[in-house]
């Protein structure tokens, strides 16, 4: 490939036809005032933050760091990149702002745009949208379905939790692109098709599904009964909804519902749940562990631990308790499937989870564009921290086969219903008195 060397003289960037690009970059050399809506992993507050990125660079000296070079290279595109249509300006910023938090190697940490935001917004309260309802994360550096969401196309098609996602209507997806990237892809019109080249199952074959796009709503939660002796099952599908005390109250109402039965045995079904309000996993957890019991650590970038205890008196102590996991178990299902184990009160079956033990806070730009940053660790009670080479191994596992699937069979279900059969709630209570002593 021939390389045209040149000698570039920099110049200071054309302030008039990029005036309103500048205005953008005033955020970042200018002390910014936003309201920002943080997710420690889901653990929502609110809070003013103000935030001073004034000449902030003393970790370099002035011969490592030179921000004129920024200028020099924006200007060389602007003045002679071959194809003059494709250089916008705005495209262009929003890129370097994105290449610089994608420098940090983090896939969780990340710059959305104001389109992408308000879709992230839309999907995590619930709302509906147009695709095809799976929910996407990153593996080993590649770009893979969590988990297909519960009466969705992509579940109906045949979407397995953990499938790789190779291409989009027949384009490939690159290691280089984000996950944002790939759900624009994905999503569109109700009636549309897409197509999917995935790699999924236990033998990893490689399949191409055309899944029809539909309305998408995201439940949090549901409940049944699962027709086997008194055995009743509550199908966590998210730990989100459109406020955490909206989400709480429904948990509320599920644990009503369960209660008016009489039951003494429920299955908690966490698979293909993706996780988001940490505090919604601890409000769950402790309507299963006495008082003061240790549900989860948080660590931050000092090193300094944070305890999270039960502080209420659960409603469900007196339960017997199997705790449905697979791959699609991310985040705060791992926090209450974790909890659950490590204090030995629920047996966990299934397959092993996603491995997802990092917090996120959410700072909305007044732009529209928000900034998601990895802020603190979780732990599990015993010091455990979550990531995918540490994750939830269930007690008994159990595979569910793309044969299973098409056969429309759950051996992890039937096996958590065996085992509730078998447990003794006498030895639960026990259990119980002896945490109180």
């Amino acid at each position: 490939m021939a390389e045209k060397r040149i000698n570039y003289k920099p110049d200071m960037p054309n302030l008039e036809a990029d005036s309103k690009i500048l205005r953008f970059v005033g955020f970042l050399i200018v002390i910014v005032c936003v309201a920002s809506l943080s997710f420690v992993g889901g653990r929502l507050f609110e809070q003013k933050s103000e935030y001073s990125y004034v000449n902030n660079f003393e970790d370099f000296s002035r011969e490592d760091f030179e921000s004129s070079l920024f200028w020099d290279v924006w200007n060389i595109l602007k003045s002679e990149y071959v194809d003059e249509d494709v250089v916008d300006s705005k495209e262009m910023f929003y890129g370097s702002i994105k290449g610089m938090v994608s420098s940090l190697d983090d896939p969780a940490t990340v710059f959305l745009d104001s389109e992408e935001t308000e879709n992230f917004k839309k999907q995590t309260q619930g709302k509906h949208f147009e695709g095809i309802g799976a929910e996407l994360g990153y593996k080993d550096g590649v770009i893979v379905i969590i988990s297909p969401l519960e009466g969705s196309p992509a579940k109906a098609a045949g979407v397995l939790p953990g499938a790789v996602i190779v291409s989009v209507d027949g384009e490939d997806v690159k290691r280089s692109d984000n996950v944002f990237d790939v759900v624009k892809k994905i999503r569109g019109e109700k009636g549309t098709e897409v197509v999917l080249e995935l790699i999924q199952g236990v033998d990893m074959k490689s399949e191409t599904i055309t899944i029809v796009r539909d309305e998408i709503t995201i439940p949090s939660m549901s409940f049944e009964d699962t027709d086997d002796n008194g055995i009743y099952k509550i199908k966590v599908g998210r730990f989100t909804d459109a406020s955490l005390p909206i989400w709480n109250s429904v948990w509320d109402g599920v644990v009503d519902e369960f209660l008016a039965t009489g039951s003494k045995k429920l299955i908690l079904d966490l698979r293909g749940n993706p996780g988001s309000f940490f505090d919604a996993s601890l409000y769950a957890a402790e309507d299963f562990l006495p008082q003061n019991t240790i549900i989860a650590k948080q660590e931050d970038r000092k090193g300094d631990t944070q305890e999270f205890k039960v502080s209420r008196e659960g409603r469900l102590l007196d339960i017997d308790v199997v705790v449905l996991v697979n791959e699609g178990s991310a985040s705060s299902s791992e926090i209450l499937a974790g909890a659950l184990q490590k204090n030995d009160r629920a047996e966990v079956v299934g397959s092993e989870t996603y491995g997802k033990g990092t917090a996120q806070r959410l700072i909305d730009l007044y732009d529209g564009s928000s900034l998601h940053i990895t802020i603190v660790k979780w732990l599990l009670p015993d010091g455990t921290w979550l990531n995918p080479e540490d994750v939830i191994i269930p007690d008994i596992e159990v595979e569910l086969t793309a044969e299973d699937f098409e056969k429309g069979s759950d051996p992890q279900l039937e096996k958590a219903i065996e085992i509730s059969q078998n447990l003794n709630k006498v030895d639960n209570l026990k259990w119980i008195r002896m945490l109180y002593c």
